[in-house]
């Protein structure tokens, strides 16, 4: 069984978070050291997880995520409608991005953001070849995805963020750029974070821990995982009050 650490905020979303909570929490020590992390990121705790390396940008081919209907499906139950402001957050080759920016329509705007500059040299290629007048694109850094403040209906992350080796500065970061009645939305897969997923109780917590809140939660098998959404609570929590979630073997190990 694997543990979790628990954050400063809490999880309120019913049985799921009884079930975070029969899961044991608790708070830990960061166990790597600062040497080779960035300066703009010392300041945040380490995540206690092994990272994904990154992947090719495709989950799979776009064929085969449309006969599952997996867009259509997120974007309804994110509720993206007509005249939305959204982004999307390591847009790879733009599966999302061309299929938001149909959905939000020509009164509406969408941000594309990656780290990889091939990638992104490939989608503004295809915003382009595709006409799509109301996509931009931005270059991000990993623990800083460099929104603006206050300017989003929706965020998402899409089978992207168990390969966020900073996560408490990424999500510290991509706070403030929700609206007030914003969302950020993570499409992922149950499984370790070194397999390309990462499991919902671990993911809660780390969420939690700068500040959001989970508001939705679904399985869904067009998604080939899961949906999660949440919503910021509260104050948001500076770098040196946010507490790391510990991946633990035992409960004895979570305890300490």
């Amino acid at each position: 069984m694997l543990f979790f650490g628990r954050p400063t905020g809490t999880i309120a979303c019913g049985a799921m978070a009884l079930a975070i909570v029969a899961l044991g929490l608790s708070g830990c020590k960061e166990s790597r050291k600062d040497d080779k992390r960035a300066e703009a990121v010392r300041a945040f705790p380490i995540a206690d997880r092994p990272v994904s390396k990154s992947a090719d940008n495709t989950f799979a081919t776009e064929v085969q995520r449309d006969s599952m209907n997996e867009a259509r499906t997120v974007m309804d139950l994110a509720r993206i409608e007509p005249g939305m402001t959204v982004a999307d957050i390591g847009a790879g080759e733009g599966y999302y991005t061309v299929r938001l920016a149909q959905r939000v329509g020509a009164k509406g705007r969408v941000l594309a953001e990656d780290i990889d500059s091939a990638a992104i040299n490939r989608l503004g290629l295809r915003i382009e070849r595709e006409q799509l007048q109301n996509v931009s694109i931005k270059s991000g850094l990993p623990e800083d995805p460099r929104l603006p403040e206050g300017s989003f209906d929706r965020i998402f992350l899409v089978h992207m963020y168990h390969e966020v080796t900073e996560p408490y500065a990424f999500l510290w970061n991509l706070r403030p750029a929700v609206k007030a009645k914003g969302r950020v939305i993570v499409v992922d897969v149950d499984r370790p974070t070194d397999r390309h997923g990462i499991p919902p109780a671990l993911l809660f917590c780390e969420f939690a821990a700068v500040g959001f809140r989970l508001t939705e939660f679904v399985r869904k098998p067009e998604l080939q995982g899961y949906y999660a959404q949440f919503e910021a609570s509260g104050p948001r929590p500076t770098p040196g009050e946010i507490k790391s979630c510990r991946l633990a073997a035992t409960p004895a190990a979570a305890a300490r």
